[in-house]
């Protein structure tokens, strides 16, 4: 094991130990809400661009996880699959977009939306989330709290997405997202974004779940598809929640 991967890695872990001390009480709370949503027939979605729309995937039909929740699929968003590359960052700086996805889905008062921003300080995000308690739901926004701190809003309120958001979880990520250095190398590497975000939303998901199964209500959960009745398993839980799931049609 070479020096920087030692040094990558015990930065992943030093973040993970630190969001699981510092956002305890955030976790707790963003899994209450993810649990009442499912227990009260509420529609949950999540919502990410770039590379933020990894973590939002990550929760979304896959095994183990709750059937019922969501993407929020907006053009050239989804990844890094959009051509050009530097396409997908100029979107989300152009306004009216992840509205109008937003407007041509059910959600109303009382769903949820997880929406996930690094830095939170792109148009896209804020207006997404203002947009989205404008039409009554909630907001859970996962974003690093260390950017506001040193970069200006490029929303025209001047807000960020911490500040339009019911509950915010804190990935405690620097700015710039790099973890290492190296003299020659010219630039921060080694980003552990990507891993502290999606375990947060793994974190909030696992709670629901348990919470869900301590109150008597069977969690709708994926089994996987690579064991014997999986699939079998996985078409008829999407059948019994077919009115609260939108990937499939």
């Amino acid at each position: 094991m070479t020096d920087l991967v030692g040094q990558y890695l015990d930065a992943a872990i030093a973040h993970l130990e630190r969001v699981r001390s510092e956002e305890a009480a955030g976790i707790d709370a963003a899994a209450e809400l993810l649990a009442e949503a499912v227990q009260n027939g509420r529609r949950i979605f999540t919502f990410g661009a770039g590379h933020s729309s990894l973590p939002a995937q990550d929760v979304v039909y896959r095994a183990g996880g709750l059937v019922v929740i969501n993407l929020l699929n907006v053009p050239g968003m989804t990844g890094v699959n959009v051509m050009p590359a530097p396409l997908g960052s100029a979107l989300e700086r152009v306004s009216g977009l992840a509205t109008a996805t937003l407007d041509l889905t059910p959600a109303g008062p009382g769903d949820l939306l997880f929406l996930i921003s690094l830095s939170g300080r792109q148009v896209m995000p804020v207006e997404l989330a203002r947009h989205a308690r404008e039409r009554g739901m909630t907001v859970i926004g996962v974003t690093s709290l260390a950017y506001p701190e040193e970069v200006s809003s490029h929303h025209p309120s001047g807000t960020y997405l911490k500040d339009n958001c019911d509950l915010v979880l804190d990935s405690k990520i620097a700015v710039g997202d790099g973890e290492l250095d190296h003299p020659a190398a010219g630039a921060p590497f080694g980003s552990v974004s990507t891993i502290v975000t999606s375990a947060l939303m793994q974190a909030v998901v696992a709670s629901a779940i348990g919470r869900l199964a301590d109150r008597g209500v069977t969690p709708p959960l994926f089994r996987s598809g690579n064991v014997d009745g999986g699939t079998a398993w996985n078409a008829k839980a999407m059948a019994d929640n077919a009115d609260r799931i939108f990937y499939a049609w």
